[in-house]
């Protein structure tokens, strides 16, 4: 997978643009908010990437900072928020207004953003707000998060293939979880207890 493309800046025909890498293009979509910050054409230009392989496409999308391509990936995760809608969230809101606006529950700030109804800005609210907690307050930079043993338990369970519903679920009733190898064997007999075995 592509995580940083390092070359230079070819072409910009906004959302998308051309970086050259040692003789090869690449396209890449960009929201808003890095196209404000990228240099001159034929400027060497740094963007991390997130890397979408598909059966009849890869498709590359570029951030100038990280903590953009983070929130991105969050957008990712919320039901029905695809790639064109995370990109015009980030291009309608800097990630210091986008986190505002999620403290305040400001439904109305992200109902301006094309694309984002009423319903959708209150999903977004509600399934943001949980993920806050990786986030600093408003400085747009990554907290170091430790995970908690419930969460490392999910990852494993994910990693056995698992749907995040199904993971999520079998931990749930797990109360005080000891270890991360006893939190898995008990939610793994919860699974299979409900017919959930892979």
């Amino acid at each position: 997978m592509i995580g940083r493309l390092q070359g230079t800046l070819v072409e910009s025909k906004p959302p998308r643009l051309l970086i050259d890498v040692m003789g090869v293009g690449y396209e890449v979509e960009v929201p808003m908010s890095t196209l404000y910050q990228l240099p001159a054409i034929d400027q060497p230009v740094t963007l991390h990437i997130h890397h979408v392989v598909r059966e009849d496409a890869q498709l590359l999308y570029g951030f100038f900072t990280d903590i953009e391509r983070q929130w991105f990936r969050q957008l990712l995760k919320i039901t029905g928020v695809g790639p064109k809608l995370a990109l015009s969230v980030l291009s309608g809101l800097s990630v210091d207004e986008l986190q505002r606006a999620i403290v305040a529950q400001d439904a109305d700030r992200l109902t301006q953003i094309p694309g984002v109804g009423k319903k959708t800005a209150e999903r977004l609210m509600l399934e943001l707000k949980q993920s806050m907690g990786k986030f600093t307050g408003l400085t747009g930079e990554l907290l170091p998060v430790t995970p908690s043993i419930k969460d490392e338990v999910i990852e494993a369970l994910l990693a056995l293939g698992y749907q995040e519903r199904e993971a999520k679920k079998a931990t749930e009733p797990l109360a005080e979880i000891l270890s991360v190898e006893e939190g898995i064997r008990a939610a793994l007999k919860l699974l299979m207890k409900n017919g959930g075995a892979k």
